[in-house]
């Protein structure tokens, strides 16, 4: 089911009865009289909801500042393998750290069981693994969210994710990032590595691919979600991916709807240049700064969300400029919620607005709904539609 982002309006009526006061004790305070608690007693009971309150506070605090044993944590058991080690191709069979250690490191002198488990443990906490306890024995398995780390059949998971974010390059930035507060006109990646982040991966084949390797695992799941609710790429014959690196998600849209005869990868020349051939789809190298192909609509995903409103805008008027009367572009983004909450989509939402802002431009980000309505119109474009598909990401037409 499609939830366009459209606001109804409710009209409430309200009415009102009058009742005379009651009568009230004499005997109570203002603040006991409906608790018929005799001052002394909810004084005590105040103090100790305070006492607790400040108890939950500091346990909180602690938590947030030991938070960074989270990530590195899952960071570690992804490089150790353990998800496909306890998954075994969809057996999920509950494993103790030792045997989850003859399957990760069988010729390993010395591998520590109990650190493993201490890993273990901790992310049990936070919903990755479960943990299964018999006495003193420990043994895990997968959650649901666990298991978004074991590869599935397609040679894909969220594994690549987690540590493409975890490079040694991207992690020396965290520590700068009140720096993008003093002078955002430098990243702090850019300050922690001396160059751009885009650029430095350019530099390193293994970090490139890396991130090719993250994307197309956290695309495919996406891109499924698209496809089976979404309807906006019927009737299109020719359709350009911007940014569309290999041609992955173009290659499922031509699967999904075999009208999109024609389908143009568009990237930067070194990137197309090694896409593999695939039938029904060119690919076309160029700077989507300058000009974008021709089509009757304009797909991109998470391409907006790293570039300034400024630069947006000149992207949204290339691909305005690009389209036919009635086409439209088709982009799919991150969209931020208009009030913050402790959700774990609105969490996820802000962490990756934070990661953009270390690591990619320090005025780039993510957007609201308002937002990118707002860019549209300010590119030409007079008509905005928001599909809320994905729980992390919105699918945002435009039409000229």
């Amino acid at each position: 089911m499609l939830l366009v982002g459209y606001t109804a309006k409710r009209h409430i009526t309200c009415t009102s009865t009058y009742l005379p006061p009651k009568r009230q004790n004499p005997h109570l305070s203002k603040d006991a009289k409906t608790l018929n608690i005799k001052p002394t007693k909810r004084k005590k009971m105040a103090d100790e909801e305070t006492s607790e309150s400040r108890n939950q506070a500091r346990l909180k605090i602690l938590e947030l500042a030991n938070m960074i044993s989270v990530p590195m944590s899952l960071n570690a058991v992804v490089r150790l393998n353990v998800p496909d080690a306890i998954w075994q191709g969809g057996s999920n069979s509950p494993l103790t750290a030792s045997q989850i250690l003859t399957r990760v490191l069988p010729s390993r002198d010395g591998a520590d069981a109990e650190n493993l488990q201490r890993l273990l443990r901790m992310l049990s906490s936070y919903g990755v693994f479960e943990e299964h306890l018999n006495g003193s024995e420990r043994k895990y398995s997968l959650t649901d969210v666990g298991r978004t780390l074991a590869t599935d059949a397609d040679g894909l998971s969220y594994g690549p994710y987690v540590l493409q974010h975890h490079q040694d390059a991207l992690v020396s930035a965290w520590p700068l990032v009140h720096e993008a507060v003093v002078d955002p006109t430098t990243e702090p990646f850019v300050k922690a590595n001396g160059e751009p982040a885009y650029d430095y991966y350019g530099k390193k084949p293994e970090m490139n691919g890396l991130m090719q390797k993250a994307m197309s695992g956290v695309s495919v799941p996406f891109m499924k979600a698209i496809l089976e609710g979404y309807d906006g790429f019927k009737g299109v014959q020719k359709l350009v991916d911007v940014g569309g690196s290999a041609g992955d998600c173009l290659r499922m849209i031509q699967r999904k709807h075999p009208n999109v005869r024609e389908g143009i990868n568009f990237d930067l020349p070194e990137v197309v240049a090694k896409a593999p051939p695939i039938s029904g789809i060119i690919h076309v190298g160029g700077d989507m700064f300058k000009s974008i192909p021709e089509a009757d609509a304009i797909f991109m995903k998470w391409v907006l969300t790293t570039w300034t409103d400024d630069e947006c805008k000149l992207i949204m008027e290339n691909c305005f400029k690009a389209l036919p009367e009635g086409g439209k572009l088709i982009a799919c983004e991150p969209v931020l919620p208009n009030e913050t909450d402790d959700s774990h989509r609105t969490r996820a939402l802000l962490e990756g607005d934070i990661f953009v802002m270390t690591i990619y431009r320090a005025k780039g980000k993510h957007r609201t709904e308002d937002e990118f309505r707002k860019l549209g119109l300010a590119a030409g474009f007079p008509n905005f539609r928001a599909f809320y598909i994905d729980y992390f990401y919105t699918v945002l037409e435009f039409q000229k």
